[in-house]
């Protein structure tokens, strides 16, 4: 048996598979409508929407199967999400990759596997729609163009996902997609008693900057803050756009002093932007810090209340 691989863009990836909110969630109507349709169709006894996760693939849907979730590295999904278009595996026990597969030699006992990756804007390969049988069988153009189409509608779902916890402007997370990723850093942190530290970032001098300049000018500025976030921070680390001139990064497996690290970082790179870019104004930013307490904050809710209150009372400091 040979273990899938693992993407170049696996951070990102998983960012944005946890960021759709659907792991572990109840089946719903619009992904099991597909499943049966493929399952129909292709006159197969089983049909699975896949989601890969770091070391499982879990089923959003699945028709004529009673597992919930595999591991990672005996999964066929794991395999498909590594390329552009659909993996067929006419007889898995003559492909190497397979052949001695605890899911080909045990009881789900695979031989015919077909699966399409599910890719949505900025993101590839979160998963797949996918058909199995437990006999040899292959697929004609045709089959192969109707899984494609079933693939699409069934990715189409998953970008509805990612439109309520994507910012429209900045492209990275917004509160909504920050709180989904967030609970699930936080519990881990919680278990392993690892750090975190939430900085949360409010720009000064956005509205002057709309008014002398234009709100597209005041987009860019905006923009440009959350790109410098994703550049400088970690692929581990949490960052969004709460609202407005609101952001915020969780620093994962950071305490105050990698905290403080990791910012003067950022204000590096932002000095040095203002000083390439001179589009007659500087970004600037005021910055305040949580440093997460399982024993303070129960959940991410807390964090978030916690978050809030310091927002608001920076604000009522600076109307003094």
């Amino acid at each position: 048996m040979i273990a899938p691989g693992t993407p170049p863009d696996e951070s990102e990836r998983l960012a944005s598979l946890r960021g759709l909110n659907l792991l572990d969630t109840a089946p719903e109507e619009r992904f099991d409508r597909l499943t049966r349709m493929a399952k129909r169709l292709f006159n197969v006894p089983t049909a699975l929407v896949s989601l890969v996760d770091c070391d499982r693939q879990w089923f959003k849907s699945r028709q004529g199967w009673d597992l919930r979730e595999t591991p990672r590295d005996i999964s066929f999904c794991g395999h498909a999400i590594m390329g552009d278009d659909i993996l067929l595996i006419p007889n898995a026990c003559e492909d190497e990759r397979f052949h001695d597969n605890p899911l080909v030699t045990g009881a789900s006992a695979i031989q015919f596997y077909a699966g399409c990756p599910l890719n949505i804007q900025g993101s590839s390969g979160l998963g797949t729609l996918c058909v199995m049988d437990q006999r040899p069988r292959n697929f004609s153009d045709d089959d192969l163009t109707l899984l494609r189409d079933l693939a699409a509608m069934a990715a189409q779902e998953l970008e509805s996902c990612a439109t309520n916890t994507v910012d429209a402007l900045t492209q990275i997370s917004n509160r909504r997609g920050f709180t989904a990723l967030a609970a699930h850093v936080l519990s881990q942190c919680k278990r392993k008693d690892n750090p975190a530290t939430l900085l949360l970032f409010d720009l000064n001098g956005v509205n002057p900057i709309n008014s002398n300049f234009g709100h597209a000018e005041g987009d860019h500025a905006l923009v440009a803050f959350a790109t410098l976030m994703r550049e400088v921070f970690r692929e581990s680390d949490i960052f969004a756009r709460f609202g407005g001139d609101k952001f915020g990064v969780l620093l994962t497996d950071a305490n105050d002093a990698g905290a403080a690290i990791g910012l003067d970082r950022f204000k590096k790179a932002l000095t040095q932007y203002n000083a390439q870019e001179l589009r007659g104004y500087d970004i600037r930013f005021s910055v305040y810090r949580l440093s997460y307490n399982p024993e303070t904050y129960q959940d991410v809710a807390d964090l978030m209340g916690a978050a809030d209150a310091t927002f608001i009372d920076q604000k009522g400091h600076s109307q003094r």
